[in-house]
């Protein structure tokens, strides 16, 4: 398993989890463990959060694209990452989990140049805002979509559970390139609805 990178316990110490829960789950915020947000969905495991972000090796200055935000913290997370001078652009299905999140994030401080939006009918991700030089997905797919790879720049990384096992993806030009970094249980990713 991959340990947490220095920047990535860094950007977790910068940005606490609890603001970012429900107020009722905010007790849970230090367990290593995924935690009920509502609508079905959880806020990540620590561990596991940690262990994305440092598969996707986030730089400064990076456009970033957090698929299936949740509760906002993961956006929060990169946007530290990334800095005033990159962006992440945070996607979510559960309608009603955006608001909530999008408070959480005005309130960690993040700046403009992080955003969570709503999720387009029928559009996986953000391709209009493509192409991105990190996709971080929060939700397992039961294969690779090809519709996220064609949104990775050249150069780019997509970290994303398919299938029970955690994939980076790298894209160099025309080639991908997925490497495996152990089993994870995630929530479905939503393709098409």
């Amino acid at each position: 398993m991959t340990p947490a990178n220095d920047l990535v316990e860094q950007a977790m110490r910068a940005v606490p989890r609890a603001p970012f829960l429900p107020p009722d789950q905010r007790h849970h915020a230090h367990v290593d463990a995924p935690v009920p947000i509502g609508h079905g969905q959880t806020n990540s495991q620590p561990y596991t959060v940690a262990t994305m972000l440092t598969l996707l090796d986030v730089r400064a200055g990076q456009r970033v694209l957090d698929l299936g935000a949740g509760s906002g913290w993961t956006t929060a997370l990169l946007a530290q990452l990334v800095g005033q001078s990159g962006q992440v652009i945070g996607v979510e299905r559960q309608a009603e989990l955006i608001e909530p999140a999008r408070r959480a994030l005005a309130e960690a401080g993040t700046g403009p140049h992080a955003e969570i939006r709503a999720a387009s009918p029928g559009v996986l991700g953000a391709p209009k805002d493509g192409p991105f030089d990190r996709i971080l997905v929060s939700a397992e797919a039961d294969q690779l979509p090809p519709s996220l790879v064609e949104q990775l720049a050249d150069g780019a990384v997509m970290v994303i559970p398919v299938a029970s096992t955690m994939l980076r993806v790298t894209r160099d030009g025309d080639e991908v390139a997925t490497t495996e970094h152990g089993a994870f249980r995630f929530v479905p990713l939503v393709e098409d609805a």
